[in-house]
């Protein structure tokens, strides 16, 4: 029987230590915001690469890059990636690992003279975060038909930069011919983000599909005041219905099972000064569940909740239902590609669905598509404390190769 074959770990983690200088924090993480001057170091950096392994990187009309080693047909290729862009102060592993880990299969199955019968191109997608430019994963959902590139080339951030104009600054504005589909395959290495894979003692898991999410923005407005002459009983402060609010949304999820969630990870006040009642609070609502019916009662909790305490504080409320990703399960021949790898390598893997969203998610909806995942210490991560260790790290790799030469025949 032959052997599996194992990726260059060494240079694996060299390369994952060179990205993560460029956006580098005090703290050990990395900022490196979609369209921003740091991704465009990091593009021209795996644009390197990517011609040193004799690929040629092409990038299409919203800065996704590909790369594609023939095969001895010509048919779609087995594509592998993730993304480069991170939050602000995030870790060094999130998305990098699945785009350096598709740039190591390619590396070593250049090392070995491996033929593959189809080809196997490697995928790195723009504005995989949505921190800069909501919402998330927009440029593998315009290949997937998800967005237009109008919708997505109108997308502003903060400063009122338009994601059009940010992509042609950094020199990555390309064409729709070279969008990377289709594919016979979709394959991403990911770390799990969560403490799974470490509650198990388990190195790498196979991903099942991605919950359901559902993002909303909440706008409750009342009436600012002076802070010293107004009674507490006259008063129709924002704030305090809002983190009663907040709270509310809490229990949404802790009175349904162990696996919703939701989070208010974004809040503003206004007009935000100490001696001065806030008269409107604006914050987000973003609920999680593998069952589509579950997430949709989740929402309706939320406007529940909110004409609750909008009557008995006496304050108004809007709310915003402005993104929607449904539960992706995903493909099952794909899940078993990583499961036999894994049994050829001899690696104990979990089985578990992913609880953040990913690129995946929508190239579910085009061809077969799976995900693997690699152990998080503590379960942390978007923070400057996410790690992985370098075997779990080796470990992935060693799967997402196998399983793609599997794919690829």
């Amino acid at each position: 029987m032959n052997q599996p074959l194992t990726v260059n770990a060494d240079r694996l983690h060299a390369s994952l230590a060179d990205l993560a200088r460029i956006g580098a924090t005090p703290a050990g993480g990395v900022t490196r915001l979609a369209l921003s001057d740091e991704d465009r170091q990091a593009r021209d950096l795996l644009g390197t690469w990517l011609r040193d392994a004799g690929l040629e990187p092409k990038f299409d009309d919203v800065g996704n890059i590909s790369a594609i080693r023939p095969g001895r047909e010509s048919g779609p290729p087995v594509l592998l990636g993730s993304h480069i862009d991170t939050v602000v102060r995030g870790g060094r592993y999130d998305g990098a690992l699945g785009v350096l880990g598709a740039l190591e299969v390619i590396r070593t199955l250049n090392d070995h003279g491996v033929e593959t019968r189809l080809p196997i191109g490697l995928v790195n997608w723009t504005n995989e975060e949505g921190v800069r430019f909501e919402p998330a994963m927009t440029c593998s959902g315009v290949v997937s038909g998800r967005f237009t590139p109008e919708y997505v080339g109108e997308r502003t951030d903060r400063a009122g930069l338009r994601f059009a104009a940010e992509l042609a600054r950094i020199g990555y504005q390309g064409d729709a011919a070279n969008r990377p589909l289709p594919a016979t395959a979709y394959l991403e290495l990911h770390i799990e983000q969560g403490p799974v894979l470490e509650s198990q003692n388990l190195p790498a898991g196979v991903v099942g599909g991605i919950v359901g999410i559902t993002w909303n923005e909440v706008t409750i407005t009342g009436q600012a005041d002076h802070a010293g002459p107004s009674p507490m009983h006259l008063r129709r402060d924002a704030l305090t219905a809002a983190a009663e609010v907040i709270l509310g949304i809490e229990q949404i999820a802790k009175r349904r099972d162990e696996t919703a969630v939701a989070t208010v990870g974004r809040i503003a006040a206004q007009p935000n000064v100490i001696n001065t009642i806030p008269g409107q609070v604006t914050f987000s609502a973003d609920f999680r569940h593998s069952d589509p019916a579950v997430l949709e009662q989740q929402v309706q909790s939320l406007h529940q909740v909110v004409a609750e305490v909008s009557a008995t504080r006496s304050v108004e409320a809007t709310i915003e239902r402005f993104w929607t990703s449904e539960p992706t399960p995903f493909d099952t021949r794909v899940q078993d590609a990583i499961r036999l790898a894994a049994a050829a390598l001899g690696i104990s893997t979990g089985e578990l669905w992913s609880g953040a969203g990913h690129d995946a998610k929508y190239l579910a909806d085009v061809c077969p598509t799976g995900m693997i995942f690699v152990r998080s210490q503590g379960g942390l991560s978007h923070c400057e404390a996410e790690f992985s260790a370098p075997t779990d790290i080796e470990a992935g790799a060693n799967l997402l190769l196998n399983a793609a030469v599997t794919l690829a025949g």
